[in-house]
This record gives C-alpha cells, structure tokens and sequence, in this order.
C-alpha cells in the first residue's frame, strides 16, 4: 500500500480475512497474523484491530494489546528508512543514550516518528543482538555496531548520497 494513500475498508477487509484464513482464523497464529499484514502492508493499521478480533473470535483489547506491546509491530506507515537504535543496557553502557538524543537533533523528530519528508522513521528497540559492538543501529536490513553520533552522521550521509 503506498504511504500516505487513504486505507480503502474493502481492500483491507478483504486482506484481513485473506492473511487470517491462512492461519485458519486460529487464534494462538495472532503474532504470524500480525506480521503477515504488517509486510503487505508495512504497518498494522487501526482499522484492522476489530476485524482481526472479530475474526479470531478475541477481544479488540487482546489484539490492541499485542500490537502495542510488541515494538515491530509500525501503527503508522514507516518512512523509506526505518532506523532502530538499541537502547537495551548494555548498548546504554556504551553510549545509546547519547547516540538516540542525538539521532533525533539530525533527523528532527523524536522516536516513534518519521521525518516530514517520510525518509526516516526512528524507532528505539531493546536488543539487536549485536551487545559486543553497541551502541548497534539497524537500518533496514543492515546492522552497524559501535555508532557514534559521528558515525551516524557518515552512515546517513552515504545513505542520501546512495540515493541519489
């Protein structure tokens, strides 16, 4: 679905019943369910809370309560880049904190947001797996390890200029 453009109800229900009928409307699949949308989608819209709950026979509060809880799970479409700075402890021992305050002055926007230009979404997330070289930084699909806010720097920087 392409970002910004108005979720059409019939479209999204119909994907809904499609992604839940391929886990035959089970209730315990709700985490594949979730995903399934999430990646033909890119974000678990709203909209689609009741109908899943519906469907799966739970309450909208069960449903909400997973999709909030789990940081994977975008409740608005992402930006082109979505950018995941650690800030589990051990990441924090080696800076994140400093690393995440200054990730937000560059890109302008606190976590949990994207830039106005829908480039970067920033997401804080607690463990990439990657403790020995924290503060570690996904972007996409490409993990860094020991960024600095000068790192940082470079890594955007090549990112726009890979762009062009």
């Amino acid at each position: 679905m392409a970002e910004n453009q108005a979720i059409d109800e019939t479209a999204l229900g119909a994907l809904i019943t499609d992604v839940c009928g391929g886990f035959e409307n089970r209730a315990n699949a709700l985490l594949e369910i979730l995903h399934t949308l999430q990646a033909e989608l890119s974000f678990v819209p709203e909209e689609a809370i009741e109908p899943i709950a519906n469907i799966l026979n739970l309450s909208r509060a069960e449903v909400h309560g997973v999709v909030s809880f789990y940081h994977d799970f975008l409740r608005t479409p992402p930006g082109k880049r979505v950018i995941k700075i650690c800030r589990a402890e051990c990441c924090q021992g080696n800076g994140s904190e400093a690393l995440a305050a200054h990730a937000e002055k560059v890109l302008g926007v606190p976590f949990g947001t994207t830039t106005e230009d829908g480039e970067h979404t920033l997401k804080g997330v607690y463990c990439l797996g990657n403790c020995a070289l924290g503060p570690s930084v996904l972007i996409g699909e490409e993990l860094f390890g020991r960024v600095d806010a000068a790192r940082f720097d470079e890594i955007i920087e090549a990112q726009k200029q890979a762009q062009k």
